[in-house]
C-alpha cells in the first residue's frame, strides 16, 4: 500500500511536472498578453503628448485671435477718433466760412446803404404835422412892446373921409401897402404941435410888425386931429380904456372894397392891446394877401406870438 502511494505520489509528481511543462508550453498566449499589455501602456504615453501639443496650439490660436481682436478694436477706435476730429474741423471751418460770409454781406449792405438813397415805401405813411415856426429872438435894434394899443382907420373914416390921404408919405403917396417887409402898410401914430412943429411920436419911416395880423407897417401918417393933437388919446396912449396900454398906433386897413359896416367890423376886430415890434427884423411870418382887408375878408386874429417865416 505504501508502494502504491509512492507510485501514486510519483505519478502525481510526473503529472504535475508534465502539467507544469504543458503549462509552460501553453503560456505563449500569456506572454503575448503581457506583451500586448506592455504595448498598450506604451500607446497611452503617446496620446498624452499629442493632447498637450493640441492644447498648446489651441492656446496659441486663441492668443493670436485675441491680439488680432484687440488690434482691430484699437484701429476702429483710432478711426472713430480721426473721423470725429475731421468732423469737428469741418464744422469749425464751415462756421468760420459762414461768419466771414455774414460779415462780408453786412459790409456790402452798409456800403450800399451809404451810396443808395432809401426807397420810399409803397404804402403812403401818414403825413407828419407841419412843424410850428420857431419863435424869433428879437435883434438888438428891435423893441418889442406888449402893451401897444392898436386900432384901425379905413377909407370911410380917414381925414378927409372917403380918401387915402396921408400926412407923412415915405414909401407911398397915399395910404397903402401889402404888408411885406419890402412893401409895408401905412400906419398912423400920435403927434404933437406943442413946439409949433408937427412932431410924430414915432419917426416917419419906422417899420412896425404886428403879429396879430402878420404884416409889416411903416409910419406915414398921424393919429389925432385938431389944433392940439397932443391932448388927444392917440398921443397920450396911456391906459386907454383901463387897458394898461403904453402907446397907441392906428393901422390903415382900407376897406373901400367892401361896405363901411364891413370895414368898421374889421377895425373893431383888430382893436385891442397887442404886441408890436418896432424896428423889426425882416424874417417874421407874413400872411398872404395884399393888406389886412383883401379878397372880401378881414385877415386878422393870429395872436401875439412872434414867428419866423
Amino acid at each position: 500500500m505504501r508502494r502504491n502511494s509512492l507510485l501514486a505520489a510519483g505519478m502525481l509528481s510526473v503529472l504535475l511536472a508534465t502539467s507544469a511543462c504543458g503549462a509552460g508550453a501553453q503560456n505563449p498566449s500569456a506572454q503575448s498578453t503581457g506583451s500586448a499589455s506592455a504595448g498598450f501602456e506604451s500607446g497611452t504615453d503617446s496620446s498624452a503628448e499629442i493632447g498637450t501639443s493640441q492644447r498648446a496650439a489651441a492656446e496659441k490660436v486663441k492668443a493670436t485671435a485675441k491680439a488680432q481682436a484687440e488690434a482691430k478694436a484699437k484701429a476702429a477706435a483710432k478711426a472713430k477718433a480721426d473721423d470725429a476730429k475731421a468732423a469737428a474741423a469741418a464744422k469749425t471751418k464751415a462756421a468760420q466760412a459762414a461768419a466771414a460770409a455774414a460779415a462780408q454781406e453786412a459790409a456790402a449792405q452798409a456800403q450800399a446803404a451809404a451810396k443808395v438813397p432809401a426807397v420810399v415805401p409803397s404804402t403812403p405813411a401818414a403825413a407828419p404835422a407841419a412843424p410850428k415856426p420857431a419863435p424869433v429872438v428879437p435883434a438888438s435894434s428891435e423893441r418889442v412892446v406888449h402893451t401897444t394899443y392898436t386900432t384901425a382907420y379905413t377909407w370911410y373914416d380917414n381925414t378927409p373921409a372917403g380918401s387915402a390921404t396921408i400926412s407923412h408919405p415915405i414909401l407911398h403917396k397915399t395910404a397903402g401897402g401889402t404888408g411885406t417887409y419890402q412893401d409895408p402898410i401905412t400906419i398912423a401914430v400920435g403927434h404933437s404941435t406943442a413946439t409949433g412943429k408937427d412932431v410924430l411920436d414915432v419917426p416917419a419911416g419906422t417899420r412896425i410888425y404886428l403879429p396879430d395880423v402878420r404884416r409889416y407897417f411903416i409910419v406915414e401918417d398921424s393919429c389925432g386931429d385938431g389944433d392940439e393933437p397932443q391932448g388927444g388919446p392917440c398921443h397920450q396912449g396911456t391906459n386907454v380904456n383901463g387897458t394898461n396900454s403904453t402907446i397907441w398906433i392906428d393901422m390903415w386897413i382900407g376897406g373901400q372894397s367892401m361896405s363901411s359896416d364891413g370895414a368898421d367890423a374889421c377895425a373893431s376886430k383888430v382893436t385891442n392891446v397887442r404886441t408890436a415890434v418896432f424896428n423889426p427884423a425882416s424874417d417874421y411870418a407874413v400872411a398872404p394877401g395884399a393888406g389886412v382887408i383883401h379878397d372880401g375878408k378881414c385877415d386878422a386874429g393870429y395872436g401875439n406870438t412872434l414867428l419866423k417865416r
